[in-house]
C-alpha cells in the first residue's frame, strides 16, 4: 500500500508565486524515498508542503489512506509524521537526554524502552546524553534530532539534508542509520544534496526541477540513467 502519497502539489510561501508545479511524491511503508535536484528546484518547499508548513493551492495530502492536507503540521505529527529540518533542530542549552524527552510530547506512556532504542540506533547519542546537544559536534547534533523525531514513535519520518555539512564518514554512518530505521517498518522521506549516495540507498528517487517532477525511478535506475548522470550527479 502507498503510505504517503502526495499528489500534484502547487503552492508557495504566503501570497507568493508557486515554487510548486504538480509535485507528487509517494513513499511505500519501509521504503526510502529520496528528493534531489539542483539548488532552488523546489526540493525542501516539497518536503515542508507535505508537513503542512505551507498551503498548496492545487493537490493533496493522503496519509495511511486518509486525506490530511487541511491538517497543521501540529496534527500531522499525531497522526504519524516526524519532521527533521536541516538547521535549528536541537534544544543546544538543554542535555541529549532532555531533548529526546521533548521529543515525545504527544505521549503519554513509558518512553524509557524507546530512549534506549534511539541510544542502541546511535551509540554516539547514548555516550553524550548528559551534555548540553550544543556542545556536540555536528554530527552528533543530527543523530540527536533524528532521534528526538523517533521518540513520537513516527510512521513516516521526513529528513531535510540530514548530511549537510558533515564529513563524508559521519555520512555514510549516518545513511547506514537510516536504512536501520526503514527495515523497522517506518517510511522514510528525504531531501538529499548529496545525490550520488543518497540515491545508493534510495528504494525510489525523484528529481526536481523547477518544483516539478523531472524523474521519478528507483535509486539504482537514475544511478544508472546516463541523462540523470550528466546533468545532476556530474557525469
Amino acid at each position: 500500500m502507498t503510505f504517503l502519497h502526495a499528489s500534484e502539489m502547487r503552492g508557495g510561501y504566503g501570497s507568493g508565486a508557486d515554487i510548486l508545479h504538480g509535485c507528487t511524491l509517494t513513499v511505500q511503508k519501509g521504503e526510502i524515498a529520496v528528493i534531489v535536484g539542483p539548488n532552488g528546484a523546489g526540493k525542501s518547499t516539497a518536503m515542508k508542503a507535505v508537513f503542512g508548513m505551507l498551503n498548496l493551492r492545487e493537490g493533496h495530502v493522503h496519509l495511511g489512506g486518509e486525506d490530511i492536507t487541511q491538517l497543521s503540521p501540529q496534527e500531522r505529527v499525531y497522526k504519524g509524521m516526524g519532521f527533521v529540518p536541516q538547521t535549528h533542530n536541537i534544544f543546544p542549552t538543554m542535555t541529549v537526554r532532555e531533548n529526546l524527552e521533548m521529543g515525545a510530547f504527544i505521549r503519554n506512556d513509558d518512553i524509557e524502552e524507546t530512549i534506549e532504542q534511539v541510544y542502541e540506533l546511535f551509540p554516539a547519542v547514548k555516550d553524550k546524553r548528559n551534555q548540553n546537544a550544543g556542545e556536540l559536534s555536528g554530527g552528533q547534533r543530527q543523530q540527536v534530532a533524528v532521534g528526538r523525531a523517533l521518540m513520537t514513535q513516527p510512521k513516516l519520518l521526513m529528513l531535510d539534508e540530514p548530511t549537510a555539512g558533515v564529513s563524508p564518514i559521519v555520512m555514510d554512518e549516518l545513511f547506514d542509520r537510516i536504512i536501520e530505521v526503514a527495515r523497522t517498518g517506518i517510511s522514510i522521506l528525504m531531501v538529499e544534496q548529496n545525490a550520488r549516495q543518497a540515491l545508493e540507498i534510495a528504494d525510489k528517487g525523484y528529481v526536481l526541477v523547477q518544483g516539478a517532477n523531472a524523474y521519478t525511478d528507483t535509486g539504482a535506475a537514475l544511478l544508472a540513467n546516463p541523462e540523470v548522470r550528466r546533468t545532476f550527479l556530474g557525469g
